[in-house]
């Protein structure tokens, strides 16, 4: 509030820096019905190493990978900056690390937001409780991590999530 202030009073541009924010939705659907739907709004938690990798693609500085990957785990351990993985990445049942669908649309101006989007298909019981974005198969650099509500998928279910980040001063 007081930057906002302040840039009205001395007459200064409304944009100080470049920031990621990230946007989750999440939906489980067992036989056609959705059973579970919530969206996590926009919050700042992308991780340092993927700040650097975001920095390497503007750049084109040390051969850069763009983060084509969703993976989903168990883990609980809060949100920080400095995770490098998830705390429990899942690898079987069917909810194993996976390529994404990603577009760019738009929240504020045209394709300002990368949106991940992904739909798998469990072939058994898992409490899913975390999601990352990565930029490799197997391992790599997350670009950022969330948290979710505690997600008890049944085999058949699908588990679609829609994660975005946003790109924004």
């Amino acid at each position: 509030m007081i930057k906002t202030l302040v840039r009205k009073i001395f007459n200064l541009p409304g944009h100080d820096n470049i920031g990621v924010a990230d946007w989750l939705e999440l939906k489980q659907i067992r036989n056609g019905k959705v059973i579970f739907h919530k969206v996590y709004g926009w919050r700042h938690t992308p991780t340092t190493a993927g700040y650097a990798e975001m920095a390497n693609l503007a750049g084109g500085v040390s051969s850069p990978v763009a983060f084509t990957y969703l993976a989903l785990g168990t883990g609980t351990t809060a949100e920080a900056d400095t995770l490098t993985a998830l705390t429990t990445e899942i690898t079987d049942s069917g909810l194993a690390r996976a390529a994404a669908t990603n577009t760019r649309v738009q929240t504020t101006v045209a394709n300002d937001t990368l949106q991940m989007y992904k739909d798998w298909t469990a072939s058994g019981v898992k409490i899913l409780r975390e999601i990352g974005a990565f930029n490799d198969a197997t391992t790599g650099t997350m670009l950022g991590r969330k948290l979710f509500d505690a997600v008890t998928t049944a085999s058949g279910d699908h588990f679609q999530a829609t994660y975005k980040f946003k790109f924004s001063a």
